[in-house]
């Protein structure tokens, strides 16, 4: 199980950027003017600060949740 699910959020620019790339390598398609393949770059580009704006948010909260740690115990795993 995973302990911080929310920080699948950071895969989002790996797949746009890396994964879904052979699928929209194009040039023939052109939106608002620009190749498809230029499109989707400033897309990805676009919707990276979202991806992380969403882990470092639920991430935050789920250490909100978490009970605050006694003090001889701050610091272990």
């Amino acid at each position: 199980m995973l302990k911080r699910p929310t920080l699948l959020w950071l895969l989002v620019p790996h797949v746009l950027y890396l994964g879904v790339l052979p699928l929209v390598n194009r040039v023939t398609p052109t939106v608002l003017g620009l190749p498809f393949l230029v499109f989707w770059m400033l897309l990805a580009t676009l919707l990276t600060p979202a991806a992380v704006w969403l882990a470092w948010r639920g991430d935050r909260k789920r250490a909100a949740r978490r009970p605050a740690a006694p003090a001889g115990e701050r610091g272990a795993a």
